[in-house]
């Protein structure tokens, strides 16, 4: 199995190569710093599992996954995060990932995602299964209530995101290869459709929603 790994934290890829590549049969071709970058190497040398982090910087774990399974589906995603909180859950398992476990769980349940995804199985660590019971149980026979941010398109969650990351305009225009003018237009209608006033005010937004994190 071909394995792409997305962290922002240097240490922790570098730790879960060394143990992935002892299990046999698995083989870490890429190692990526933040969702632009792994959404790049995963179109480029197409793995069979990408292990995504949820808060990376420039693009979060929930819309690289989007965009990798948009132009790709036989690749298999599974979220490796902090956050146990249903928002984020929610985010990938929408995103159409295959697994999601917490940062802290033992290599060994690591491990068993892996073979699970790789028998084309989903694989929940115990907490978050129970954090999807729990939704269920509170809104049977729907999904979880949208917030507002579910009417925004993909693109403009890549300019929400940078935006409370700190980017400039002229920032995010050479980032995405777009021009001022459409930045500007896509900032006003990102404002318009959240009723936010203040990018201090987007910042706090795009944090609660799970579009960045204090830690990216």
């Amino acid at each position: 199995m071909k394995v792409v790994i997305a962290d922002d934290h240097k240490i922790l890829c570098e730790g879960l190569r060394v143990l992935l590549e002892k299990q046999p049969g698995v083989e870490v071709i890429g190692i990526a710093r933040n969702g632009r970058e792994v959404v790049k190497l995963a179109l480029e040398l197409l793995p069979d599992l990408v292990i995504m982090d949820i808060a990376m910087p420039d693009l979060n774990g929930i819309e690289a996954t989007r965009q990798i399974l948009l132009q790709n589906k036989a690749i298999k995603v599974v979220a490796l995060s902090m956050h146990s909180d249903s928002r984020y859950v929610h985010g990938m398992l929408s995103a159409g990932v295959s697994g999601y476990l917490l940062k802290d769980c033992a290599f060994e349940e690591l491990g068993r995602a892996v073979k699970a995804v790789s028998e084309n199985k989903v694989y929940l660590s115990p907490a978050i299964a129970g954090v999807v019971v729990e939704s269920l149980k509170n809104n049977p026979g729907s999904a979880p209530i949208a917030s507002k941010i579910a009417s925004i398109s993909p693109r403009e969650r890549e300019v929400f995101q940078l935006l409370a990351e700190g980017n400039t305009i002229r920032d995010i225009s050479q980032k995405l290869h777009l021009s001022i003018k459409t930045i500007e237009t896509y900032r006003r209608q990102i404002m318009e459709k959240l009723g936010i006033r203040s990018i201090a005010e987007l910042t706090k937004y795009a944090i609660r929603e799970g579009l960045t994190s204090a830690e990216a």
